[in-house]
């Protein structure tokens, strides 16, 4: 049997990125939650999730992403969900996807 030595390389890596209110108002808030527990459950299939809250209000992320609603989540830099609090699963779903 081969010795793999354990490490983050053998991890697929997704970046999300939640983008909201600034300070995050509840939805937003429950939407990074829903990403964040989403997260957990896939670091047990090797998958690494890195989440980054965004400003919607702020001029790069309208130039990148155009007029949002928020909450609005964006998968490697591909807005997935908008204006609505995802469930968890949902979330954990599209994750799965982007890892592929």
């Amino acid at each position: 049997m081969q010795n793999i030595p354990s490490g983050e390389e053998y991890m697929t890596e997704v970046k999300v990125e939640v983008i909201g209110t600034d300070p995050p108002c509840m939805r937003c808030q429950a939407a990074k939650k829903a990403v964040e527990k989403a997260a957990e459950k896939l670091k047990t299939v090797g998958v690494k999730v890195v989440i980054e809250k965004v400003n919607v209000m702020s001029k790069e992320t309208v130039q990148k992403y155009g007029v949002l609603v928020s909450p609005a989540i964006a998968i490697n830099n591909t807005v997935k969900i908008m204006g609505r609090v995802p469930s968890p699963e949902e979330v954990e779903k599209l994750l799965l996807e982007a890892a592929k």
